[in-house]
């Protein structure tokens, strides 16, 4: 599966050799001469898209341990390969509580570098996703989990980190599948309501005859069946941010109730005596055309321009083909995590097109 891989050495004839090498494996190449060059790498935009570094233990100036010390006090936990030509047990040693993760002693075959690259790409992968699976349950998702490299997602990066300090409403609009929970998620761990509850509603999931309830909760007895009280989804993102999926499928008349509470920040449970003031944000999201829902009469428009504050489109993946290695890695490695497997088997993605 396609990566990007730095190579780290100070040796201008091994510089090429790995590169023809790690092209030859059908993966994307990066090349510094120093460690420093490599430590500027890593903090620039591109060192997001490295997966794996090949380092170079015996340089001037910056050596690999140092180099390694300085990416893992920094927090980057990149994967990488550690070479040299000193293979001594005290330097395999200091190199692995540096924080490498293999050593392969020059001049390395390729096929010896090919099997520890592979192996780096699948821990990196099952990591990764294990951390951001764990991000997902605990409200802390950010833009940098979002899985994406392509032009038509800059765009939506961008409105959604703009929104993401502020409170408006937002109106995630896309195709089904397309991932707008994840740039709610991602809005909701970026901004300051990161450490509230993040509560997710399928408005299209619900019967009608229990959305009210669900949405604004009720009382002991309101209704045949409700033998408790129920407080909804409304105060259980009090202080935090109540995403409604499928905003397009709410039937007319809760359509009203929502309407009051997002213009006064107030809801009445089914059966309360008084409104109940809550603290939420909102941000929305439909696979429909809700100016066509509008002109139908099957939405309230003045709830439209209410939920409609701040849209952010999110483009389907025909339309973002540079995601779909990502996006690949992104589902090999979660149902891998899932399963509880490291030895997953991948593909060249141009095998799977």
């Amino acid at each position: 599966m396609t990566a990007t891989i730095l190579i780290v050495d100070d040796e201008p004839v091994q510089r090429r050799l790995l590169e023809a090498a790690v092209k030859r494996m059908g993966h994307d190449c990066l090349v510094v001469e120093s460690g420093v060059a490599a430590l500027e790498r890593m903090r620039g935009p591109a060192g997001r898209d490295i997966s794996v570094i090949v380092l170079d233990l015996v340089m001037p100036d910056l050596d690999g341990i140092g180099v390694l010390t300085k990416l893992r006090a920094a927090g980057n936990n990149t994967p990488v390969i550690v070479q040299t030509a000193q293979g001594g047990i005290d330097t395999v040693i200091s190199a692995m509580r540096a924080g490498a993760f293999d050593f392969v002693v020059k001049p390395v075959s390729p096929e010896r570098l090919q099997v520890s690259i592979a192996n780096a790409l699948k821990v990196e992968a099952l990591e990764g996703e294990v951390a951001r699976i764990r991000r997902a349950h605990e409200g802390s998702l950010t833009f940098a989990d979002l899985v994406t490299r392509s032009e038509a997602m800059d765009r939506v990066l961008r409105l959604a980190k703009r929104a993401a300090d502020s409170t408006i409403p937002i109106l995630i609009e896309g195709e089904s599948g397309v991932g707008k929970e994840m740039v709610a998620r991602a809005i909701q761990g970026s901004g300051p309501r990161r450490v509230r509850p993040f509560v997710p509603v399928n408005c299209g999931a619900i019967p009608d005859n229990l959305v009210e309830s669900i949405l604004f909760g009720h009382e002991k007895g309101s209704f045949t069946g409700a033998t408790e009280k129920h407080v909804g989804k409304f105060v259980e993102a009090d202080r935090g941010t109540l995403f409604l999926d499928e905003i397009g499928d709410l039937p007319l008349d809760v359509q009203v109730k929502l309407l009051r509470a997002v213009q006064d920040g107030e809801i009445d449970p089914v059966g309360g005596k008084r409104a109940q003031k809550v603290d939420i944000r909102i941000i929305s999201a439909t696979h429909r055309d809700l100016i066509e829902a509008v002109k139908q009469g099957r939405f309230r428009e003045d709830l439209f321009y209410r939920l409609n504050v701040f849209p952010i489109h999110v483009p389907p993946l025909r339309q973002r083909k540079d995601d779909i290695p990502l996006l690949t890695r992104h589902f090999v490695a979660r149902f891998a995590a899932e399963e509880k497997r490291s030895n997953v088997r991948t593909v060249p993605i141009a095998a799977v097109l």
